[in-house]
């Protein structure tokens, strides 16, 4: 009987905490108190990737119904098909961790309800420019504008203008510097200073001073 705890000669399973630490706007996991409900029946989402590297997928996403937990060890059983996992099939079970999880489809209506949350908040889009996502430069200056795409976009635009902090880049580099339409997660990611202003009203402007505060502009007309 095949049964994997981490590594196997078929798959390994993610630790999703790394990836979280690094990206806390944008890699959302359950919080410790949605862990404490897990129980038998639960369905619980796992990374798995295979043994040796699949060519296809770097991991595939995959559902488990828990039957036996054991304070932070569980075992379930596999709720999908792997793409490109060969070793691994449908209904094989798979011993895993608490810290393992990185999703659950709650099945009651009220830990659905309790559990719910806006994460989404952080994939309206905005525009930056590169140097902020490539760790180049901190924010320097942000500004909002009318939106410029359409309200029934998914994550539509909200209008956010985010620039690179000039006293980090030579003029050259701030002129030219390409930008990037993406997540305002993603931004948030990488420098955070702004947050509490993302509530402010379109033509809202505001530029950093030398420590993480940041001084109301006059509002263009």
């Amino acid at each position: 009987m095949k049964v994997a705890f981490e590594t196997s000669p078929s798959f390994r399973l993610h630790d999703p905490r790394p990836t979280q630490k690094e990206n806390p706007y944008t890699f959302h996991l359950p919080s410790e108190e949605e862990l404490a409900e897990v129980g038998i029946g639960t369905i619980v989402k796992l990374i798995f990737s295979a043994v040796p590297e699949s060519e296809q997928y770097d991991a595939e996403r995959m559902w488990v119904i828990v039957e036996r937990r054991d304070g932070s060890n569980l075992l379930g059983r596999l709720d999908n098909t792997p793409e490109d996992i060969p070793a691994l099939t449908l209904g094989d079970p798979v011993e895993f961790k608490i810290h393992h999880i990185v999703g659950i489809d709650w099945d009651d209506p009220e830990l659905q309800m309790r559990f719910s949350n806006d994460f989404n908040k952080w994939f309206g889009r905005c525009f930056v420019d590169d140097a902020v996502l490539e760790r180049r430069a901190r924010v320097g200056y942000v500004y909002r504008e009318d939106s410029e795409h359409e309200e029934e976009d998914k994550y539509p635009d909200t209008g956010w203008r985010i620039r690179a902090d000039v006293e980090q880049l030579s003029q050259e580099e701030y002129d030219d510097t390409p930008c990037s339409y993406v997540a305002i997660g993603a931004v948030l990611n990488r420098d955070d200073s702004f947050v509490h202003l993302l509530s402010e009203p379109v033509g809202s402007r505001f530029l950093r001073t030398q420590g993480d505060s940041y001084e109301r502009c006059q509002e263009e007309e």
